[in-house]
């Protein structure tokens, strides 16, 4: 009976994790994808066809023959959507190759620092996120602006003579997602870097090894599992970022986050809106994919 009870609690707990995807991924996944395929119409909501599953088999089958792939000709056809997937994909990479560089130092430091300082500097990193995404993005705002704490800062010291124009600019979208997903990279960097065996260092020292060479032909390898995972979670939300462009960006950012919300909001078009966000979807797929073969290389190593 202990057996049996056991077994059915194994299952549960399978189970979970996929009821969990099935209903906040797989259907709201499944309703978008169907709009995608659908076509605009003066009605509320603003796409036909619609189709319930209490009109029957026939009905669905003859709506689900109106189906086509039009709205995903029309956003691959379009250079301008096509220019906001490559802006979103090229930022998202430049802060993510940022946030690499700057956020290894700094777990590097946390992880070699006295065991008893460690939660402090993690609680410093994450400190940020005790307060609102939004009023955080704002903040930049007056940091950036041509009046703002940096020009007169940079005024100051002499070190420019007239203001900079950062604000609404790629630049500041791209430190705004830098400054915003930075823990995101120290974490994982911390969780890899931490673990290290220290041994393999002196191992490397002993075999003759600089600081600098055991480090580039140590350290960074057994910490590219944080790396790897560190890029994944700054890059994903960063192509699909939102916020961040529209109060950090000029007219010139056209992240396909804005994209998205423009086609929903101010042209009404679900449809055109749905298919790009399917698209965004494939798009994000592709790293996630690399990052699966990595680990089934590395498993297939060991």
């Amino acid at each position: 009976m202990a057996l049996d009870r056991r077994g059915i609690f194994n299952k549960v707990t399978v189970a979970v994790p996929f009821l969990w995807l099935a209903a906040f991924f797989l259907l709201p996944f499944l309703i978008v994808f169907k709009i995608s395929l659908s076509d605009d119409a003066v009605a509320q909501p603003p796409y036909a066809p619609v189709f319930h599953f209490s009109e029957g088999w026939a009905a669905i089958r003859d709506k689900l023959a109106l189906l086509d792939l039009d709205n995903y000709a029309f956003v691959l056809g379009d250079w301008l959507y096509v220019y906001s997937y490559l802006q979103s994909v090229v930022l998202a990479a430049i802060a993510t190759v940022i946030l690499v560089i700057a956020g290894y130092p700094v777990a590097y430091a946390i992880a070699r620092s006295p065991r008893g300082w460690r939660p402090i500097l993690l609680l410093l990193v994450v400190l940020p996120f005790f307060t609102s995404f939004l009023i955080r993005v704002y903040a930049w705002i007056g940091i950036l602006s041509r009046e703002g704490l940096l020009n007169e800062l940079l005024l100051s010291l002499g070190v420019i003579s007239t203001p900079l124009e950062i604000l609404s600019t790629n630049v500041a979208v791209v430190i705004g997602m830098v400054y915003s997903y930075f823990p995101f990279m120290v974490l994982p960097l911390y969780a890899a870097l931490e673990k290290m065996d220290d041994s393999l260092l002196e191992a490397a020292a002993d075999l003759g090894a600089t600081p600098a060479r055991a480090f580039w032909r140590v350290t960074v390898p057994v910490s590219m599992p944080g790396i790897v995972a560190g890029a994944l979670l700054c890059f994903i939300p960063a192509v699909g970022e939102f916020v961040i462009p529209d109060l950090l960006g000029g007219s010139d950012t056209q992240m396909i986050g804005r994209t998205v919300w423009n086609e929903f909001a101010n042209n009404r078009s679900w449809t055109v809106s749905s298919a790009l966000a399917i698209l965004i979807l494939l798009v994000l797929l592709v790293p996630i994919l690399i990052y699966q073969r990595m680990q089934l290389r590395e498993l297939e190593h060991d």
